[in-house]
């Protein structure tokens, strides 16, 4: 079965989380790429995940 395109864009975020500037930039392209109900799990896993990691708070305003 083929991957949906969510868990593939988190598994880019997670490998590129180490540069906050690739971090927004992948961010930014996955907005523009997900389903709008995509989107929302992705703000939803987004806040999660930044919580460990300040740095990249910084990319959330790209989801507004």
């Amino acid at each position: 079965m083929p991957r949906s395109m969510f868990a593939y864009t988190k598994q880019v975020l997670t490998n590129v989380s180490f540069d906050p500037v690739l971090f927004c930039k992948e961010v930014e392209k996955a907005v523009k790429s997900l389903l709008p109900y995509e989107v929302d799990q992705l703000v939803d896993w987004l806040q999660t995940f930044t919580t460990e990691k300040p740095e990249l708070q910084v990319c959330l305003t790209y989801l507004e």
